[in-house]
């Protein structure tokens, strides 16, 4: 095995980061998610506002034929990728926040796979991503909050398409494994040195230009909210494989 075939393994070794939030109860969880959610509509309320009246400048220099106008215009849309780039950072970090606050319900694993491969369909055909596949018919019911449980496994699954820009193969299996219920996402994209496959799990590291940083802290929250673990394991070159591991037990059951 060569240095780039180094294959590792990130399951609940690494302790939070140093910028991640840390409070010690589920009502901090609850106090910090109300204050960042103020904070944050407080925010987007001027950024819509001056989306919208970007747009609508853009409008009245659509036409432009000057080369000044042209600049303008130019500059306009800088300044339109630059809101919204700010409008994802917002919603990136309310999902990381309130990522803490689960409601278990009764719920199907293989549905849930099922949901949000329906919802990227289209978007992996036009990468040239071709889905398979392998999701165990009986899977037990677990408790776990659905819509959580579908962002988490949603971020994973953007985090494979974007891995591969010229196309590959996505996989998603799920299988009961002991008293555990296992979901897994793999790609065949560029993989990751040991370098980056430490820090990938940190608050705002990325290496994705306009990255927040926030989507895979957000999913290894919300696994590890519902008793589970998340882990990965990368090569250089050859792709990436995430496993979500989710106790069959109430999640409530372990909520501080």
């Amino acid at each position: 095995m060569t240095h780039r075939a180094a294959w590792l393994e990130c399951a609940r070794v690494h302790p939070p980061s140093a910028m991640e939030p840390q409070p010690q109860t589920a009502t901090d969880y609850e106090l910090l998610a109300r204050l960042v959610g103020a904070l944050i509509h407080e925010i987007k309320n001027p950024l819509s506002a001056l989306t919208i009246n970007l747009q609508l400048l853009r409008e009245d220099w659509e036409h432009a034929e000057l080369p000044k106008e042209q600049r303008s215009l130019r500059k306009i849309d800088v300044l339109l990728a630059e809101t919204r780039r700010l409008e994802e950072i917002l919603n990136d970090f309310l999902r990381y926040v309130t990522s803490h606050r689960i409601e278990p319900v009764d719920c199907n694993a293989n549905r849930v796979a099922e949901e949000v491969l329906r919802f990227v369909a289209g978007d992996c055909e036009q990468r040239g991503i071709r889905v398979r596949t392998d999701l165990d018919g009986t899977l037990p019911t677990i408790q776990a909050d659905a819509r959580l449980l579908k962002q988490a496994l949603l971020n994973l699954v953007i985090n494979a398409q974007q891995a591969m820009p010229r196309g590959g193969e996505l996989i998603v299996r799920s299988w009961a494994q002991g008293p555990e219920v296992l979901l897994e996402v793999t790609d065949t994209g560029v993989g990751m040195p040991p370098s980056r496959l430490e820090r990938i799990f940190d608050v705002f590291y990325s290496t994705k230009p306009g990255g927040s940083g926030l989507g895979l802290p957000t999913t290894r929250s919300i696994v590890e909210r519902h008793g589970g673990r998340l882990e990965v394991r990368s090569e250089e070159g050859k792709g990436t494989r995430f496993t979500i591991r989710i106790p069959a037990f109430a999640a409530k059951e372990i909520r501080p």
